[in-house]
């Protein structure tokens, strides 16, 4: 028997948008870590991105469980001294939302090149409308 390689040029990859209203963070990261790596495909190859594309809206309107939106801390480092600052999840959600998923996902995706050429598939929205429209995304119910 002969295991199967997927060829970059047989792959069909697929627009799909989620909706992140009142969708728990971690899941909604883990399910869509999945279909932008490929997992989802039974040609899925780990060397070689079969994944599809992923549209995030309402990206603003994320749920935590727990005390994390007190607790959990994000981090930045400007480059100079004593140059770290920190802001937590509640701030990030009314200044920074989109950022919030992306670190989520980065995090759950391979480190090189292949995870950031499979991140690059991933676009998120704060609110309702995206320009992406002609892409025909479908529907994914997470």
């Amino acid at each position: 028997m002969k295991s199967f390689s997927a060829n970059s040029n047989k792959i069909i990859q697929s627009w799909y948008y989620v909706d992140g209203t009142n969708k728990i963070l971690g899941r909604l990261a883990s399910k869509i870590s999945i279909y932008l790596r490929g997992k989802h495909k039974p040609e899925y190859t780990p060397h070689i991105d079969t994944g599809d594309y992923i549209i995030v809206i309402n990206a603003s309107k994320i749920i935590v469980t727990g005390k994390k939106e007190i607790n959990k801390i994000y981090y930045h480092h400007t480059g100079y001294v004593g140059g770290i600052k920190k802001y937590t999840l509640q701030y990030m959600l009314l200044h920074h939302p989109k950022r919030i998923i992306e670190k989520a996902i980065k995090g759950m995706l391979p480190k090189g090149s292949l995870g950031r050429d499979v991140f690059k598939k991933l676009k998120v929205f704060s609110f309702n409308e995206h320009n992406l429209i002609s892409q025909k995304p479908i529907f994914l119910d997470i």
